[in-house]
């Protein structure tokens, strides 16, 4: 890949962020909303913390599809308190050992996807994400057809996993 010295983009790179960063303010945040609702079993939120909860992913990628969340609507780890940060980091550990017990995982992938161009689905509120995997768990069906199989009851998984947390 070549590359090009480009420093004549710089305010226009400044001015996207300030403009993106107004926008994350002041638009409607699905997590702020779930968590305002207080009606936990229906939002799949399985637990929360002093800084932290832990909600199912609604459109999962895999059976099992945690996301760990600050509770204050942040969009960057360094707008969080090194005590949020801690937290959700532990936050992560606890979904990775709770999915170990209730789904015996292979692997696991966990992401965080920080800011719209990092692939943020919902950039404006942190969350990382919780995969667990197992040795030949794709297939040639989301090729095909672009559907992807989820091999477990959200509901039930969801009623073993409150238990854990």
């Amino acid at each position: 890949m070549k590359k090009i010295y480009a420093p004549w983009r710089e305010g226009y790179i400044n001015k996207a962020v300030k403009k993106t960063n107004e926008q994350r303010m002041k638009a409607k945040c699905v997590f702020c909303e779930q968590l305002e609702q207080n009606n936990d079993d229906e939002n799949f939120i399985l637990k929360r913390y002093e800084h932290t909860f832990i909600i199912f992913n609604r459109y999962p990628y895999n059976g099992g599809h945690l996301m760990a969340l600050p509770l204050a609507h942040k969009g960057t780890l360094d707008e969080l308190t090194k005590e949020e940060r801690s937290e959700l980091i532990e936050s992560v550990n606890l979904c990775v050992e709770n999915l170990k017990k209730a789904l015996n995982p292979q692997g696991f992938n966990i992401g965080l996807n920080m800011g719209k161009a990092g692939g943020g689905g919902i950039p404006s509120h942190l969350h990382f994400h919780v995969l667990p995997r197992w040795e030949g768990d794709t297939s040639f069906v989301p090729l095909l057809s672009d559907t992807k199989p989820v091999s477990v009851d959200l509901t039930k998984l969801f009623k073993d996993l409150k238990k854990l947390f």
